[in-house]
Parts: C-alpha cells; sequence; structure tokens
C-alpha cells in the first residue's frame, strides 16, 4: 500500500534506540581468549608430538645400534675361544716336535757315550722337554765319573748332575747303581765357510 504526504511535511524520523556495548566486551574478550588459548594449546601440541616423534626415532636407532654390538660382541668372544683352542692345538704340536726332534740324534750320542764306558749299562732312560733323566747301574763308581765326563765332553748336554747313587752287594758282586738329569742343547750345526778358489799360477815370463 502506498502512502502519499499530502502536507508536505517531513515525517519525524523515528528514534534509534543506544547500544550497550560494555555488556559486548566481555564476550569479545572470552572469545579472543578462546581463540588465543587454542592456537597455543594446538602449537604445544604439534610441538611436543613433533619431539615425541623424534624421541621415538631416537629409541629405535639406539635399540637396532645395541643389537648390532652385542651381535659384534657375541662374534669377538666366538674368535677369541677360537683362538685359544688354535694356541692350544699350536703349542702341542710344537712340544710334538720339539720332543721328536734329534731323537734319534739324542739316542746315538747316549749309545756312543754308554759304549766308551767300560761296566756301566742303562735301565731307564726318559725325556721331559729338555731334561733327560737316566737311571743305571756299573762296576765301580769311577765308570760313573767317567759316563758324566763323556757327557759333558759331548757338546751335546749343558748339565749333568747327579740325583742319588747307592752300593748295592749281589751274589758278592758289588754295583752301584744311580740316577742322574742332563740338560739336553745340542750344538748348532756349524757352517763351514767356502774355501777361495784356488788361484791357477801365472808362470813368470823369462826376461
Amino acid at each position: 500500500m502506498i502512502r502519499i504526504n499530502l502536507l508536505g511535511q517531513q515525517r519525524p524520523k523515528a528514534a534509534r534506540r543506544p547500544v550497550d556495548t560494555g555488556a559486548a566486551l566481555p564476550a569479545v574478550f572470552i572469545g579472543a581468549g578462546v581463540v588465543l588459548g587454542g592456537l597455543v594449546l594446538g602449537y604445544l601440541f604439534f610441538s611436543y608430538q613433533s619431539q615425541l616423534t623424534q624421541e621415538n626415532n631416537r629409541i629405535k636407532q639406539l635399540t637396532a645400534q645395541k643389537t648390532e654390538l652385542q651381535t659384534i660382541k657375541q662374534q669377538v668372544e666366538f674368535f677369541e675361544q677360537e683362538k685359544k683352542i688354535l694356541q692350544v692345538r699350536v703349542e702341542t704340536v710344537e712340544k710334538l716336535q720339539r720332543d721328536r726332534t734329534g731323537g734319534q740324534e739324542l739316542l746315538d750320542m747316549i749309545a756312543n757315550t754308554v759304549s766308551r764306558t767300560e761296566n756301566l749299562w742303562l735301565s731307564d732312560m726318559t725325556r721331559k722337554g729338555n731334561t733327560l733323566n737316566i737311571v743305571g747301574s756299573s762296576a765301580s763308581i769311577n765308570s760313573v765319573a767317567n759316563f758324566i765326563t763323556a757327557m759333558k765332553r759331548s757338546g751335546y748336554f749343558q748339565k749333568v748332575e747327579i740325583d742319588e747313587t747307592k752300593q748295592e752287594d749281589k751274589q758278592n758282586v758289588e754295583t752301584f747303581t744311580f740316577k742322574l738329569n742332563a740338560e739336553i742343547s745340542p750344538p748348532a750345526a756349524q757352517t763351514k765357510p767356502a774355501s777361495a778358489p784356488a788361484q791357477n799360477a801365472v808362470p813368470a815370463k823369462k826376461g
């Protein structure tokens, strides 16, 4: 419906009601605080989440390193045991080699020494390392002394010592039993110097 002002007068404007801004301010501050608090909490959450992820990755790395170190430790312990076993085997082989080396030469040396000594015979002979233990009998104490002297002069023994001597009478026959030990020390092989070739004599020229 259209209204027409026939009087030509302006209609009075309706008065506006004043707005109370004092009641709206707390709501604004509360809303701003909620938004700001949400932003801070979100930042802290994502920050802690990032740190947690980094710590978990570090724990995984350390766990992997620990497992690797344990494997290396087991390998080292295994190699140490193998080394000990091999060392024992090497020492055993070396000992057998030392005991075997010069065995025939030692027997020949003892046999020759006994054969050069009158009225003396051996009943037992054992070797432990470089020590030789001898048990024997003789018709006189002088034969024992001659046997010891012959062993020393052979150059095959460094020390010859008597452990025990005992005199026995069997069927009115006087004998002496003895025990002695000697340190085996075979002389080193001596290399003979090569002889210089003989120079052909040059006949003097007649002048």
